[in-house]
C-alpha cells in the first residue's frame, strides 16, 4: 500500500509516522508513506500557496497551482487515488476504510486556511473526506486517521489479524465489549467471574449480552 501526502506542514506527518505500527510497516515494506511540502511545487520566489479570494471575504484560500504541480509530480511516479479532507464532504466510515484499503496508492491532499481553490477540487480530486463534522485548522490530522485506519487493513501491519476482525465497525453492526486485564481486583472493582472461568461459550455469550452500542 503506497500513501502520498501534500502538505505545508510536513513535519508533522514525519514524526507521526515515526511511531508505533505504522512505522513498524513501513520497516516491513507493507507499506510506504512518501511526505511532500507543497511549498515546493510552488513557482514564486516566497513559496506562497495562498492568496484573498475573489469576491472577497474572510481569509485566504489556497492556491491551485502547487496543487496541480504537486499531484502531477506524484502521478507521474505512480497513478493514485487523489483525496481531498474537508468538513464538508462525506463521513469517513469503516466502510469506506475496507474500499480505500483496496486501493494500491492513495495520495492525500491537506487543504488550510479557508478551504482550496475549486478548481483543484473539480480538476484532480477523485473524492473528498470529512473525519467528523467540525471543522480543524488543516487536513494533517484527518490524513493521520486515514494512515491509521487503512494500514492496520492491511494483513500483517496489526500482528494479530483477530484484533482487526473484532475490531467495531468491522461488520455491519458490530461493536465492541467491555475488556478486562491485571489486576483481577482493583480498588475493590472486580473482573467479572466468567471472564476468568475458561469457560469460552460463557464468554462468548456474556460478551454478546454487554456489546458496547454507541449512544445516540
Amino acid at each position: 500500500m503506497n500513501f502520498s501526502i501534500v502538505s505545508i506542514f510536513p513535519d508533522m506527518l514525519k514524526n507521526f509516522i515515526a511511531y508505533g505500527l505504522i512505522d513498524k510497516a513501513i520497516e516491513k515494506k507493507l507499506v510506504n508513506i512518501d511526505v511532500y511540502d507543497l511549498r515546493n511545487f510552488t513557482t514564486n520566489k516566497h513559496k506562497k500557496v495562498d492568496d484573498k479570494p475573489f469576491g472577497g471575504g474572510s481569509g485566504m484560500v489556497m492556491k491551485p497551482e502547487p496543487f496541480f504541480n504537486a499531484v502531477n509530480h506524484i502521478q507521474k511516479k505512480m497513478k493514485g487515488k487523489v483525496i481531498l479532507f474537508s468538513a464538508y464532504a462525506e463521513l469517513l466510515t469503516q466502510k469506506k476504510v475496507k474500499e480505500l484499503s483496496d486501493e494500491d496508492h492513495l495520495i492525500l491532499l491537506c487543504g488550510r486556511y479557508e478551504g482550496v481553490d475549486q478548481r483543484v477540487i473539480d480538476e484532480i480530486v477523485d473524492e473528498e473526506i470529512s473525519i467528523g463534522e467540525y471543522v480543524l485548522m488543516g487536513g494533517e490530522v484527518a490524513a493521520e486517521v486515514i494512515l491509521e485506519s487503512v494500514s492496520r487493513m492491511i494483513y500483517g501491519v496489526v500482528g494479530n489479524p483477530e484484533s482487526v476482525k473484532t475490531d467495531s465497525f468491522f461488520y455491519d453492526n458490530q461493536f465492541a465489549f467491555p475488556q478486562y486485564t491485571q489486576p483481577r481486583d482493583y480498588k475493590d472493582l472486580k473482573v467479572p467471574e466468567v471472564l476468568l472461568s475458561g469457560n469460552h461459550r460463557d464468554i462468548i455469550e456474556w460478551r454478546k449480552r454487554n456489546i458496547k452500542r454507541r449512544k445516540t
